[in-house]
């Protein structure tokens, strides 16, 4: 199966060339005009004899080739290519423009520090959509479904290579890890994950996850548990034990339904970790999830009862 990661390496072997060229009139049509009808190409112009342009030029080489193929750059030497520059009106150069589509959509006139370069370049290349990495990410989500966890990984990892804030390929990875039982890498993943997504809800459904996954390790045994709860239904700490059990044993909704139970009985008991539980149950489930949604609801009515 050709993964994300393959694309990737095939595209990182393709020549400079193609991202990055020397345009003539002759070109520019095929170059600038036609070429930017899918991808956003920037236009440099710039003569051999201007100052400001040998800095600009190598700045803005390196903001492109850091978008790794999202925008592409074409060159004009205004000197040898008197009628474009007539045609744009170009006045002074450094002139730098930005065009998608066939048309001129931004441009900027002089030097720019290199922060407000790469903002210039990112938001010519946003014009041109992500790359492809929502269709990769879709790809990768559907190798996991089908239980392809190793190529999911390996595409969610490629995706990151790309995108290292992207939170929903962070989350896809450590779900990865996770299908591959692999929960000592999930944890190494998930505490090396950026500071910007560390909170977001695909990475804090894994954390939840793993949270449960340990707890289900220490379960105890389900029958000795109910047997607890039914011979002394005041033994919450039963009743949570016997919750944490049904639910490694996948028995999710009746874990729920237990830790409302607890939550009725004794809303505060053990520093409210009965609705503690039940908001890591619910972090850990698809939003979507029928369970989660009705558990909420359940515990929602027994708050503002």
């Amino acid at each position: 199966m050709l993964t994300f990661g393959d694309q990737l390496g095939a595209a990182d072997t393709a020549p400079e060339a193609d991202l990055i060229k020397d345009g003539t009139e002759a070109s520019f049509v095929a170059d600038v005009i036609e070429g930017s009808a899918e991808i956003p190409v920037i236009v440099d112009f710039w003569a051999p004899w201007c100052g400001p342009c040998k800095q600009l030029g190598p700045a803005l080489e390196a903001a492109v080739t850091a978008a790794k193929g999202r925008v592409r750059m074409v060159k004009i030497n205004v000197d040898e290519s008197p009628n474009i520059s007539a045609q744009l009106r170009i006045q002074s150069i450094p002139m730098v423009y930005a065009f998608f589509q066939g048309k001129p959509v931004d441009g900027f006139q002089g030097a720019l520090p290199a922060s407000e370069l790469k903002a210039f370049v990112d938001k010519a290349a946003a014009l041109g959509g992500d790359g492809g990495l929502s269709e990769a990410i879709e790809a990768a989500e559907t190798m996991l479904t089908e239980g392809e966890a190793a190529d999911a990984l390996e595409t969610f990892a490629a995706i990151l290579e790309e995108e290292p804030e992207n939170a929903v390929a962070y989350g896809g990875l450590l779900r990865s890890h996770l299908a591959l039982d692999q929960v000592p890498q999930a944890e190494a993943a998930l505490a090396a994950v950026p500071a910007k997504i560390a909170t977001t809800k695909e990475v804090e459904a894994v954390r939840a996850q793993i949270a449960l996954i340990h707890q289900a390790a220490n379960a105890g045994p389900e029958a000795e548990l109910r047997a607890a709860v039914d011979a002394d239904p005041d033994n919450l700490q039963a009743r949570f034990d016997l919750a944490t059990a049904l639910h490694a044993a996948g028995k999710v909704e009746d874990a729920v339904d237990m830790l409302l139970d607890l939550f009725r009985r004794d809303r505060e008991w053990n520093e409210a970790a009965a609705k503690t539980q039940l908001f890591t149950i619910f972090d850990a489930l698809p939003p979507k999830d029928p369970i989660a949604l009705k558990g909420r609801r359940k515990l929602s009515s027994i708050i503002f009862a």
